[in-house]
This record gives C-alpha cells, structure tokens and sequence, in this order.
C-alpha cells in the first residue's frame, strides 16, 4: 500500500476501535438490559481508557493518532514526521482528518449493532445519544468549552512530553492518562477530547433506525469539535515555550 493508503486503513482501525470500546461501555451502564446497567462511573473512565490502549495499538504503523487533536498539534509543532516514513503535508494530514472521522462514525455503528437489542428496550432518549457523543451536566457554551480546551491541552501536552521521556510507557500510559482525564476533568462535559470521538459517533446516531431516539444536540455539537482543536494548538505552542 501507498503511504495515503496506509495512514487511511490504520487510522479509520484504530479509531473504530476505540469508539466501539469506548461508546460501547457507556452503552453497557446506560442502556436497560445489560451487564453493566447503572455501574459507576469509573467503569466509563477506565473503559475509555482501555479503549485508547486498544486503538493505539491497532494503528501504531501510521503513529497512532486517532484523534484529530494529535494530528493537528503534530502539525504545528517541531515533528517532521506524523510517524516514520510519513512525511507531515497537506495530503498526508487530510489523510489522517478523514480516516479519523470515519473510523468513529463506523465504530459507532459496530457499538449499535452490539447493542442494538438494549437500544430497542431504552426509553430514554437523551441515554441513548450519550452512548455515540458527549453533553454537558450544566449547558454554558463558553464554560464547557473552557473544560474542553483544559482537557485536550493536559492529553496533546502530556502525550507530547513522553516523548522526551525513557519510560517507555506507550499505549499504557496514554490510556492511563486518558482515565485520569475522565476522572478528573470529565464531569462537566464527558470529556471528549477528540472531535472524531464526538462528531463520528453524532453523525451515525443520526442516520441510524434508532428505535425512538430523540434529537441529535446539534446546537452543542461545535463545543466537542472546537475545544479540543484549540486545546491542541494551545499544547502544541507550549512545548515550544517548556
């Protein structure tokens, strides 16, 4: 395969990965008639956070990014390469955008075909979209993305400063990093951190049959999609000044 070819295979894997795991143990707590029904919240977290661990290493050839924020802090900041043998350009990066939101509209759809049963026996509307994408507990577009910009800039920082460390950690400690997140700073807004995350799985809740599903929340949709975009910029900048 081509390097296009290569970064769009790895990256739309890897990222399904991660949306099917991840929506997949909110679905778990959330929806009526599972295993995990109404289990705390630190399933979600450590959920999440393995299915970062998982993701990573289905797309480590093309520098596991999964997540438009890493690909974007690579670009503005001192790398030369998004991964080896992947030079950093405008193909390349539009390469990892795309692969990126489609792998979380996909592994959204893989999540509701698990679950589809439990999705037919929930009422609750507003549970069933919290399973694909992420809504703030108290809606202050201008607070939750400050929690939005904050969260993102803690993962891209930290990501970007084991780098320059011999520990060696990978995948582990990113999603190590990706619980602590959730369990700290992710009770305003659920913590999405990772536009492709949040806007893939909207899409697919939107063109699923959803058995009485309700409204998409396209008015905060913007808030998970910009945050992290200036959270990463933000992160990117600082490495430069730390």
């Amino acid at each position: 395969m081509g390097i296009i070819e290569t970064i769009l295979v790895h990256e739309i894997a890897g990222t399904a990965f991660l949306t099917l795991l991840g929506c997949g143990v909110v679905a778990n707590v959330l929806l009526n008639k599972t295993n995990g029904h109404g289990s705390d919240g630190i399933v979600i977290f450590f959920g999440w956070g393995l299915a970062v661990f998982g993701g990573v290493y289905v797309a480590y050839d093309t520098g596991a990014h999964i997540n438009p924020a890493v690909t974007i802090a690579l670009l503005i900041g001192p790398a030369k390469e998004y991964a080896d043998g992947i030079p950093i350009n405008f193909a390349t990066t539009m390469a990892y955008f795309v692969a990126e939101f489609v792998g979380g509209f996909l592994g959204a759809i893989a999540c509701y075909l698990a679950y589809k049963k439990q999705y037919d026996e929930t009422e609750d509307g507003a549970a069933k979209l919290a399973t694909f994408s992420t809504g703030p507990q108290i809606r202050s577009y201008g607070w939750n993305l400050v929690t939005e910009i904050i969260g993102t800039f803690v993962l891209i920082f930290v990501i970007i400063m084991f780098g320059h460390t011999p520990s060696g950690l990978g995948p582990l400690g990113v999603s190590l990093l990706v619980v602590s997140i959730g369990a700290s700073l992710g009770g305003p807004t659920g913590y999405a951190i990772n536009p492709a995350r949040d806007l893939g799985p909207r899409i697919a809740h939107a063109v699923l049959p959803i058995k009485n599903k309700g409204p998409n929340d396209w008015s905060y949709a913007w808030v998970p999609v910009v945050g992290p975009v200036i959270g990463s910029v933000l992160a990117a900048l600082a490495v430069y000044v730390y």
